[in-house]
């Protein structure tokens, strides 16, 4: 009996550290998930916001426009002189038509037409989630769309910067425009995911967390967005793009890194071009570098849709 007594104590001494253990491994994966919805949540939370009138130096129409996303989108139309083109503007994550005003000038004083709109879940327009691209890229085909409408004799370019670049690619169909500029557009979202992570927690932390963390939020991406990490993939998508295209990003970006960028430009096809900017972050690279800006993209651009007076 003793020798049974102490055996069966010896397996419960066994047994404790053991059931401990999977039960703390237990805590912690639900704890992540936890964790990863939460981030999901708040990163794909509307960024609605009042924009109010357009800048006095601006004479800009108030337009809207019905998506294909369910969204009413918002935004404001500049009128160009005849055959100066016309050029849709698409912004960032959680920013709005108000950081694309900078360009709007410099294109509307080249002779451009301008479309400037809040993406859906951005700004004044509706929408229930951010979705990186999958739901913006319907938005951006309304935009070009609406502008096809209004101007059909012109030309149509695009500028599209992060979120906006990726609506420009991830559409059922490509962008039906005769000039595309993609300013620090991610390659695929596993990786926008995992560079962001690394940057806010830096080294060697982030760079140790990162690859759980990312394969995490793919998995529950489809409940938290309704879209799956294999259909956020603009690089998948670069090479049906057949206008002229432009590609830019900052060599020293650590959101979209200058690798990732060189790897879009070489799936991509002729005609292409590149413009590294040195030293810039993931920013506003028109406000960066304005003058280099007007050099590369104005000019493309410009050299692309306008025709010669």
């Amino acid at each position: 009996m003793g020798i049974a007594r102490n055996r069966m104590a010896l397996r419960h001494v066994v047994r404790s550290p053991v059931r401990f253990f999977v039960g703390l491994v237990l805590a912690a994966a639900a704890a992540l998930c936890v964790a990863v919805i939460g981030v999901g949540l708040l990163l794909s939370w509307p960024a609605a916001g009042a924009i109010g009138a357009p800048p006095a130096d601006l004479v800009a129409e108030r337009v809207a426009m019905i998506s294909a996303s369910g969204a009413t989108l918002r935004g404001w139309f500049l009128a160009g002189r005849p055959g100066g083109g016309v050029i849709v503007l698409m912004h960032g994550v959680r920013a709005n038509r108000l950081s694309m005003v900078q360009r709007a000038r410099m294109l509307h004083e080249s002779g451009f037409a301008v479309l400037l709109f809040d993406f859906q879940a951005h700004g004044e327009s509706s929408g229930k989630r951010i979705t990186f691209g999958h739901l913006e890229a319907l938005d951006a085909a309304a935009a070009v769309a609406f502008v096809k409408q209004r101007l059909p004799n012109e030309k149509i370019g695009a500028i599209g910067t992060s979120l906006g670049g990726a609506a420009a690619l991830l559409g059922p169909t490509p962008l039906p425009v005769d000039a595309l500029v993609l300013e620090a557009v991610y390659p695929d979202i596993g990786a926008a995911t995992a560079n962001r992570i690394r940057a806010v927690l830096g080294s060697p932390i982030g760079s140790f967390v990162a690859p759980p963390l990312t394969r995490a939020f793919e998995l529950l991406m489809p409940p938290i967005l309704g879209v799956a990490s294999g259909d956020l993939r603009p690089i998948d998508h670069v090479a049906d793009v057949v206008a002229p295209l432009m590609i830019v990003s900052g060599t020293r970006d650590t959101r979209t890194t200058a690798r990732e960028t060189i790897a879009m430009f070489d799936r991509a096809r002729e005609p292409k071009s590149l413009w590294l900017v040195e030293g810039a972050g993931h920013v506003d690279l028109e406000n960066y570098a304005p003058d280099a800006y007007r050099a590369h993209v104005l000019a493309f651009l410009a050299g692309t849709l306008q025709q010669r007076r």
